[in-house]
Order: C-alpha cells, then sequence, then structure tokens
C-alpha cells in the first residue's frame, strides 16, 4: 500500500468509506426486513408477537462510522502529504479539501442519526415498557452517535496528530488553548445530546407527548451549551497564536463559526417554536362542542364557543411560547457578544 502516493490514499478513503457505509445500510435494509414485529391495538398493547431489539439500527450506525472514520484517516494522510510534498501541491491540496469536506459530511450524518433517532422515539408503539430493549433501541445508538460525532470532530479540527508531538518527537501535553477549543467544540453537541435525552426520559415516563415547558427546559439545556460553547471557543480565538502554528487560530475561528451558526439555527428554530406554541395556545380558548340530538341520535354542528383566558391557560399554555421567544432572543444576544468580547487571553502553554 506505500506504492500508492499519500495524498492518492487520502482521496481513496473516504470513498472507501462511502463503500462500507452502503454495504452496512444494506444489510440494516435486510435485518429490518426479517426482523419479527409484534402487532399493537390502537392503544399501543401488543396483541400478537413479543418486542425484540432491532439490531438494524446498529449497521445503520456502522455505516455512519465507517464513512466518518476513515474520511478522518484520509484526511491525515491530505495533511501528511501537504507536510511532504509542500503547500502548493495540487493534488495534495485537492486531497485536503476534498477529506475535509468528507468529514464534514461524515459529521453531518452523524447528527442526523442521533436526531432521527429521538424523533423516531415518539408516538410510536415502541417497546416503552420494556427499559432494556428501548434502551439498547433508541438511547444506545443517541449515544454511541453522540461519541462518534463528538471524536472525529475533535480530531479532525482540534487534536490532530501533527499537533500532538513536539518537534524532538514525543507527545505534546494538551494546551490550554486546545483544551477551550476542545469544549468549544464538544459542549454544545453535549449539550443537545443531553436535552434529547432528557425528552426521551419525560415521554417514556409520562407516557405522553411532551408538554410546552418539558421544550422550553429542552430548550434551555440547548442554549446554555451553545453560549457556554461561545465562550469557550472566544477564549481560544483570542488567545495568542504561535508562528510555528498559525493554523491554530483558523481552528478556534471554526469553533467560533460553528456555535454561531448554532446560534443561528437555534433561534430560528425556537422562534418558529415560539410563533407555533403561540397560535395553539390561543386556539385552545375556542371550544368545539358539538352536542348529539336525542330525538334523532345525530350530532348538532353548533358555532365554537370563547372562553376567557384565565391563569391556567396563562401559565400552560401562553407562557411557555413567550418564553421561547425570550429564550430565542437571548441566545441569539448572548451569543454574539461572547463571539466578539474581548476574552482572556489564553496563552499556548
Amino acid at each position: 500500500m506505500n506504492r500508492i502516493p499519500l495524498a492518492n490514499r487520502a482521496v481513496a478513503a473516504p470513498l472507501v468509506g462511502l463503500m462500507l457505509a452502503w454495504v452496512f445500510f444494506m444489510v440494516s435494509q435486510f435485518v429490518d426486513l426479517y426482523t419479527p414485529q409484534p402487532e399493537w391495538d390502537q392503544y399501543g398493547n401488543i396483541v400478537a408477537g413479543e418486542n425484540i431489539i432491532n439490531f438494524g439500527v446498529y449497521f445503520r450506525l456502522l455505516g455512519i462510522a465507517a464513512g466518518a472514520v476513515l474520511s478522518l484517516v484520509g484526511l491525515n494522510w491530505a495533511l501528511r502529504a501537504r507536510k511532504l510534498n509542500g503547500e502548493d501541491d495540487m493534488l495534495s491540496r485537492a486531497a485536503h479539501r476534498f477529506t475535509t469536506l468528507a468529514v464534514i459530511v461524515g459529521l453531518g450524518a452523524g447528527a442526523i442519526f442521533a436526531i432521527g433517532s429521538f424523533l423516531g422515539a415518539f408516538n410510536n408503539y415502541g417497546p416503552r415498557d420494556d427499559v432494556p430493549i428501548r434502551f439498547i433501541d433508541v438511547y444506545l445508538p443517541i449515544l454511541l452517535a453522540t461519541a462518534l460525532v463528538i471524536v472525529v470532530l475533535l480530531r479532525a479540527f482540534v487534536f490532530r496528530k501533527d499537533d500532538m508531538h513536539q518537534e524532538d518527537g514525543k507527545k505534546a501535553k494538551l494546551t490550554a488553548r486546545q483544551k477551550a477549543l476542545g469544549l468549544g467544540y464538544a459542549v454544545p453537541i453535549l449539550a443537545t445530546a443531553v436535552a434529547i435525552i432528557f425528552g426521551l426520559i419525560v415521554y417514556d415516563v409520562t407516557r405522553t407527548d411532551l408538554q410546552v415547558w418539558v421544550w422550553v427546559i429542552i430548550q434551555v439545556i440547548i442554549a446554555l451549551g451553545i453560549v457556554q460553547g461561545t465562550r469557550f471557543a472566544n477564549r481560544a480565538k483570542t488567545g495568542e497564536v504561535l508562528p510555528a502554528k498559525p493554523r491554530g487560530a483558523f481552528a478556534a475561528a471554526g469553533a467560533s463559526n460553528l456555535n454561531f451558526v448554532l446560534s443561528i439555527v437555534f433561534g430560528t428554530v425556537v422562534s418558529i417554536m415560539s410563533f407555533t406554541f403561540g397560535f395553539a395556545a390561543i386556539e385552545n380558548l375556542r371550544r368545539w362542542d358539538i352536542p348529539v340530538d336525542p330525538s334523532e341520535g345525530k350530532e348538532v354542528s353548533t358555532m365554537p364557543t370563547i372562553e376567557m383566558p384565565d391563569l391556567p391557560w396563562l401559565i400552560e399554555d401562553f407562557l411557555p411560547a413567550k418564553i421561547l421567544l425570550l429564550l430565542a432572543v437571548a441566545g441569539i444576544y448572548l451569543t454574539i457578544t461572547e463571539r466578539n468580547r474581548k476574552a482572556d487571553r489564553v496563552t499556548g502553554k
């Protein structure tokens, strides 16, 4: 394999990962196809069969992991190729750009997998009563996907091999900049994972759809993670940059930009949720009472009645929508101000 130029290997690695991902996804489809599914009644009770673990989800996760990890390997090879062949080598530079894009795609796939597992766990007749199966089917894949995203992200953009060794070949210790940079990338992802797992636990315990207040708590956890991640990224970005490794400034800016983009996405989503919950709260004041005509036994069409707002309606329905809006405004404001605030200088030592 050493006969193949390093830059060529770098380009090939993500493509091999893509082929492996395809294989694992096809296997997962076959596993899903031949996994017997129980039958439920309209109330979610099993009437035939039994709950069993669905291993298809793990084959899909393996496919995503194969693509992401091999893209990371290709990125490391591309960096080595640029170091050996020079910054102006066209193939090495193209390999660097391609593998960076492949890593980002792998990270996106992992994030979509985790969020999809979270959303797919609602409003279905899954094994909510069987805690071990529920954990293996839903919670564990989310935890593994989160770990995959964090590890690949940090290895690709923070703790690269070319940064982890000194000139004498010895392994270098983590600097304050690297610690802040790693936390800047990891904290928002961890906060999001904690938030969605919290939502799933509430859903499984209460056996009802998530109430508005639960969504408020979920968004608060995510907002705190984004703001704190922005603070760490800002500390890394405003620290001293050693002339020998100016790329650290770009990595710190990347963490800062990641949190900035997350804050915009967060603000947009939470703002939409605020308007949606607000409209729904006001609509709840409209009551459609459809009486039955005793003489004919048929429903009689009537005009809706409008109830007056009261304290329970204000607290349970309307207030959470307002808090979500304030949360979106505060989250965007804090992220922008923290991103551009003069932080305490962090040296590379």
